[in-house]
């Protein structure tokens, strides 16, 4: 029976499906090609900025909110990510990477079906080699570019080039092209890490049941079983890609093939026969670690980065973009108190985090629990000791990695190698575009003053159109503009207008009502305006005649006296 349960647990991250529509292009060589015209437009700087960064909206009103509360408001400072000049590169790399990945792969020309006729021909002679690939395509060859991006672990490759991966549909289904039959589905891009032991084997099952996922196919189940040889495997994940027009396949995690004993240099000869061979575009993501399969005798490694490498170091602390990104994180604040960003709290904030943003935010989440429950911090205020406190009993497994990288110990820093990104040539303090910075942090200060305009666009709208409505006697304008910027301030601002419009209406009604309520309610009488009544009451219950009492209190006058 065949087993495949070790696969059952793969993580595939998983973008979108869309019927294709075709675009006009900008460049004459895109024209014709309908994998290219499916895909959304060139995107702007100011495209990728609006769409790459998550700034998790807190409230004043959640900082009012008690503790327990703020507790887990907290997290969602973990999904903060903020646009940086790195992010601008990658994403112009993994652009360029997809669409001149298909210019020798356009479905419409004769050599993309003959390229898959002879890899099917090839899958179904198990005793040949994917080393052949390259005899068999030479007259059709494709050669697409290839991309390496090594950086240290925690500082964001994976989250930025998901984040990216998300930007393009996933899956785009083509049914008609220019009035004629087009039945094709493109995947524009897969994502697949590499198995933690380097198996070669491992990673064609990880590929195939990615697609099966996507696509609800069975080829895992078809291809991937126990006895299957791994080249047989490497021609049927190498036909698929083509077939179904892959425009990138991402391998993240690429230092694992170093746990590989004999599988590294045939894999990486399977990514440069798919980039140089099949024409299928590749990025390999990894550690400082991966870094050793790109030197010594992995000559064919050299080639699987052909449009070079993008080494992510860390920021420094005297960079633009790490001012940046800390006043950027600072603004996330839960706390009783506004923490001022000191040049004490910055110094020792990057002491404890050495400008790596995984742990930055951590830092910086951890601190501020640690402010929400201190006793003899009353005000909540994040202070250097906080910082250091925070760093010291929190996280406490790192610190031996930090220590290393901040005392640039070398032969510490080789204990860790995930963290060390100068093993040869490469500079530890690389530098960053400085032009391209301040480009962003005037783009992501203009965005926010957007927003805050939108927001009080929107609220201005909704209070005039309920105030028209004349149904709200009970509420003042004033009461309206409150309860109306409530609503809008706790929803994210792409919340349809007509979204927010049912829900003010819905509470200007409750809110009219509970007042109306309450004006209505009767008032306890008060018996200083009957005296007439009590002292009648009075002198029944002392058996005298009300007149007479009603006489002594001066209510009733002597008639002779006041006419005579």
């Amino acid at each position: 029976m065949r087993s495949l349960k070790k696969n059952e647990d793969i993580v595939v991250l998983k973008g979108e499906f869309e019927k294709a529509q075709y675009k006009e292009q900008p460049l004459s060589e895109y024209d014709q090609n309908p994998f290219i015209e499916a895909l959304p437009s060139i995107f702007s700087e100011d495209d990728v900025l609006d769409r790459f960064m998550v700034a998790p909206r807190i409230t004043s009103q959640d900082k009012a909110l008690e503790v327990n509360i703020r507790y887990h408001i907290l997290k969602r400072v973990k999904t903060f990510i903020q646009p940086l000049p790195i992010h601008f590169e990658v994403e112009r790399r993994l652009s360029t990477l997809i669409r001149r990945g298909y210019l020798a792969r356009n479905p419409l020309d004769n050599t993309y079906f003959e390229r898959i006729r002879v890899l099917n021909e090839l899958r179904d002679e198990e005793e040949q080699s994917i080393q052949i690939i390259d005899e068999r395509l030479n007259y059709i060859r494709s050669t697409a570019d290839s991309l390496s991006i090594i950086g240290i672990s925690g500082i964001g490759k994976t989250t930025a080039i998901e984040r990216l991966l998300l930007m393009y549909p996933q899956v785009i289904k083509h049914e008609e092209y220019n009035g004629h039959p087009f039945n094709r589905t493109q995947i524009v891009w897969l994502k697949i890490d590499c198995p933690y032991d380097g198996s070669l084997s491992t990673l064609c099952k990880s590929f195939f049941k990615a697609i099966d996922d996507l696509l609800g196919t069975r080829y895992l189940e078809k291809f991937g079983y126990l006895n299957r040889v791994t080249s047989t495997m490497l021609l049927h994940m190498t036909s698929l890609a083509s077939m179904y027009g892959i425009g990138v396949l991402v391998i993240d995690e690429i230092q694992h093939l170093l746990h590989a004993k004999n599988d590294q240099e045939e894999m990486l000869n399977f990514f440069v026969t798919l980039s140089n061979t099949v024409g299928i575009p590749t990025v390999l993501i990894g550690t400082s670690k991966a870094q050793k399969l790109f030197k010594g005798n992995f000559r064919q490694a050299r080639r699987a980065a052909s449009d070079g490498a993008i080494i992510w170091d860390r920021m420094a602390e005297d960079s633009e973009e790490w001012q940046f990104f800390l006043e950027t994180l600072w603004e996330l604040q839960c706390l009783k108190s506004r923490s001022e960003l000191t040049e004490d709290v910055k110094k020792s904030f990057y002491e404890e985090c050495q400008g790596i943003t995984a742990v930055a935010v951590n830092l910086f989440i951890l601190a501020q629990e640690r402010a929400l429950f201190d006793e003899n911090n009353p005000n909540e205020l994040i202070t250097a000791r906080t910082l250091k406190q925070t760093a010291k009993k929190d996280m406490q497994m790192i610190q031996p990695m930090i220590k290393a990288v901040r005392t640039n110990n070398l032969h510490d820093m080789m204990k860790y190698e995930d963290i060390m990104i100068n093993l040869d040539d490469v500079m530890l303090n690389h530098k960053r575009d400085m032009e391209l910075t301040g480009r962003i942090q005037e783009a992501f200060k203009e965005r926010q003053n957007t927003i805050e305009f939108k927001r009080n666009d929107t609220i201005e709208g909704l209070v005039v159109e309920l105030v028209s409505l004349g149904i709200f006697d009970s509420l003042k304008e004033t009461d309206i503009k409150k309860l109306v910027k409530q609503i809008v301030e706790k929803n994210p601002l792409d919340t349809d207008y007509n979204v927010f419009k049912i829900d003010a209406l819905q509470a200007a009604l409750a809110l009219n009502q509970q007042k109306k309520g309450q004006k209505s309610k009767p008032k306890p009488q008060n018996t200083n305006v009957l005296p007439l009544l009590a002292l009648r009451k009075r002198a029944l219950e002392k058996k005298q005649h009300p007149y007479e009492l009603l006489k002594a209190s001066g209510y009733i006058k002597n008639p002779l006296e006041e006419f005579y």
